[in-house]
């Protein structure tokens, strides 16, 4: 299959699954976001975070990437710790939170049932990623957290997945503009069960930080 890049929009509903469970949310929660939700940060960044999906009670009914689930406690954490962000903590949509030379996207834009998406809305959410990586400034830095992000990457820019194995931390060059340092996702499930711990995740993101600021780096 041939990735085209697309450009994004919150009234995509190429996944007929995903549209009609959102629709169904809208009803239930109709104070929800619950549509497509958008990439948020810096739009010249040279470090883009990747997810999975939005969370049911959190990007998908705040709109905002990892704001208002468990997962984003550990991520906007260690964004203001390594000086991505300009808060510990996202609120909302509409608090003033800036992300400092970031940018947050998700492989999958909609809240999937069950927050598992299928291979087909993988695939038909990939040119948005292709997007956003081909909109990166030269010599910028990937964090992929999880697998499906991971692949999700190298499905978007044409590589093969097995040059490029998953394995926490682990450091990829995948053009020579652009690297990639994987994690595991910052979810509920590893956090407490210390797949993921707080130093692991910050090592990560430090040495996302190294890389851009090496002179080599430089854009």
């Amino acid at each position: 299959m041939t990735i085209s890049k697309e450009t994004f929009s919150s009234d995509c509903c190429k996944c007929s699954r995903l549209a009609k469970f959102l629709s169904e949310v809208r009803v239930t929660h109709s104070e929800y976001f619950a549509r497509p939700v958008p990439s948020f940060g810096d739009p010249n960044a040279r470090l883009l975070v990747v997810g999975l999906a939005p969370g049911m009670h959190g990007a998908n009914k705040t709109g905002r990437p990892f704001t208002g689930d468990h997962a984003g406690i550990l991520l906007y954490r260690t964004l203001f710790e390594q000086g991505f962000s300009s808060a510990a903590v996202s609120k909302s949509s509409t608090d003033n939170l800036e992300l400092k030379n970031c940018r947050i996207t998700n492989a999958v834009r909609c809240l999937p049932p069950k927050n598992k998406p299928i291979g087909e809305e993988i695939k038909n959410c990939n040119g948005y990623l292709l997007e956003e990586l081909e909109e990166l400034p030269s010599q910028s830095v990937v964090v992929s957290l999880g697998s499906v992000a991971h692949s999700s990457v190298l499905k978007a820019l044409k590589l093969k997945q097995s040059g490029f194995p998953f394995a926490h931390g682990a450091f990829h060059k995948l053009t020579p503009d652009l690297m990639m340092i994987d994690s595991y996702h910052c979810s509920r499930y590893n956090t407490q069960t210390r797949r993921l711990t707080a130093d692991m995740f910050s090592a990560v993101f430090l040495k996302a930080r190294e890389l851009l600021e090496k002179d080599e780096l430089k854009a």
